[in-house]
C-alpha cells in the first residue's frame, strides 16, 4: 500500500512533514488515530468488499459480551454471516477465533458479521433495577453491568479503527454512515424450531415496551416464572394453535411435576426457570436435572426445551451448564432430547 498526500487530504488530515534530510516521511499522529487511517485507507483500496481484517483484540472485546451455549452461540454467529464449521474449541477462545476467522476469509463481509453479531447487546439495554442485596451481598444494577460492557467494548473497537451505528452498522472511524433504509419484513419461520428459537431469543426485545410503557402508564414487570410464561404463551398463540400449559408429568421417584407448556402436535415441552437469586442459581442445574427425569416418561415429550432467564447475570457458568444438559437422554423408561438456552436482561 502507497501512502501519498492525496490519500491524506482525502481523510481530511495532514498527517505528515517532509525530512529534508532523509527525504521520509515522518507522522505526527498517536499511535491510535494512525491505525483508524489505515483502516479506512484499507477500505478505500478494496471498494467491492468490506472484508478488513477484524483485529484480535476487537474479537475478544466481542468475545466477552457473548453468552450462551455452544450451540446458540454457534447458529448466532451462522446467521450472522461468519464462515463455518464452528471452531473446535473451548468456550473461552471459540467465538474470539471464529470471529477473526471471518476477518481473514475474502469471501465473508467482516464488517457485516461483526455488526449483527453485536446489534441486539448495543442496541437494546436492559431494564435498570438499581442496586439489589440478599444476605448481606450486594449486587450492581444491571444496566451498571452493561454499560461498563458497552463502553469498554466502543472504546477497544475505536482505538483499532471501527465505530459502532445503530442498525448493527460497524464502519472505519472516519468514514460516514448511510441514512437507514426501510428493508422487507422478517422471513416466516417454516418449522417450529426456527419459531420458537425466534421468539426465545426475542424475550428481551418483547419485554422492554412493556417495561417503558408511555407516560402515564404502569410499567409492567417481569419479577417472577409466572410472568415470564404468560408473557411467552402470549407469543406463542398467534402460531401454534394447540399449546397445553401445566400438564402433569408421568410420577417420578414418588412425585409427579407439571409442565409449563406442552405442544402435543410436535411432541415438544418448553420449561421455563427465572433465576431468582445467587442461592437459586447454584441450584438450578439440579432442578432441571429432576424435570428431565419427568419429562422422559412422558409419551408426547420427544423434545425439551430448556428456557433460563438470569436478569442479574448470577449465573457463574452458564455455557457449561448448557454444555452438562443439553443432548439425548435415554434409559429404560424413555428418552427425551434436550436443549438450553440462556438469556438475561439485554441479551
Amino acid at each position: 500500500m502507497i501512502l501519498n498526500k492525496e490519500v491524506f487530504h482525502d481523510c481530511s488530515f495532514t498527517l505528515y512533514a517532509k525530512n529534508e534530510h532523509s527525504n521520509r516521511l515522518t507522522i505526527w499522529q498517536n499511535h491510535a488515530l494512525i491505525k483508524s487511517l489505515l483502516c479506512s485507507i484499507n477500505v478505500m483500496n478494496n471498494s467491492s468488499s468490506t472484508n478488513i481484517r477484524i483485529p484480535i483484540a476487537v474479537c475478544a472485546a466481542v468475545a466477552e459480551i457473548l453468552n450462551g451455549s455452544h450451540e446458540v452461540l454457534n447458529e448466532l454467529f451462522l446467521a450472522a454471516g461468519a464462515p463455518g464449521p464452528p471452531p473446535e474449541l473451548a468456550h473461552h477462545s471459540k467465538w474470539k477465533n471464529w470471529l477473526q476467522r471471518a476477518g481473514n476469509d475474502p469471501e465473508v463481509d467482516s464488517l457485516a458479521v461483526l455488526g449483527n453479531l453485536i446489534e441486539e447487546f448495543m442496541d437494546l439495554q436492559p431494564v435498570s433495577t438499581g442496586p439489589t442485596e440478599l444476605l448481606g451481598v450486594k449486587f450492581p444494577d444491571p444496566m451498571e453491568i452493561y454499560t461498563a460492557k458497552r463502553n469498554r467494548l466502543i472504546k477497544v473497537m475505536e482505538e483499532h479503527g471501527l465505530r459502532y451505528f445503530r442498525g448493527g452498522r460497524v464502519l472505519p472511524i472516519h468514514v460516514e454512515p448511510e441514512p437507514l433504509t426501510p428493508t422487507a419484513g422478517p422471513v416466516k419461520p417454516t418449522h417450529v424450531e426456527d419459531l420458537l428459537k425466534v421468539i426465545i431469543r426475542g424475550l428481551p426485545r418483547a419485554m422492554h415496551p412493556l417495561t417503558h410503557r408511555r407516560k402515564g402508564s404502569t410499567n409492567l414487570v417481569f419479577e417472577s416464572e409466572y410472568d415470564i410464561q404468560d408473557l411467552l404463551h402470549s407469543q406463542l398463540r398467534p402460531w401454534i394453535n394447540d399449546i397445553r400449559p401445566e400438564e402433569y408429568t408421568p410420577s417420578y421417584a414418588g412425585s409427579s411435576t407439571r409442565m409449563d407448556f406442552l405442544i402435543p402436535e410436535h411432541k415438544l415441552v418448553l420449561e421455563l426457570k427465572r433465576v431468582r437469586d445467587k442461592s437459586h442459581a447454584a441450584k438450578i442445574g439440579d432442578e432441571l436435572i429432576i424435570d428431565i427425569e419427568h419429562y422422559r416418561r412422558h409419551n408426547q415429550c420427544n423434545r425439551l426445551w430448556c428456557v433460563i432467564f438470569d436478569p442479574l447475570h448470577l449465573l457463574t457458568n452458564p455455557a457449561g451448564l448448557a454444555s452438562d444438559l443439553e443432548g439425548m437422554r435415554k434409559t429404560p423408561d424413555g428418552e427425551v432430547s434436550v436443549r438450553v438456552f440462556v438469556f438475561g436482561a439485554s441479551n
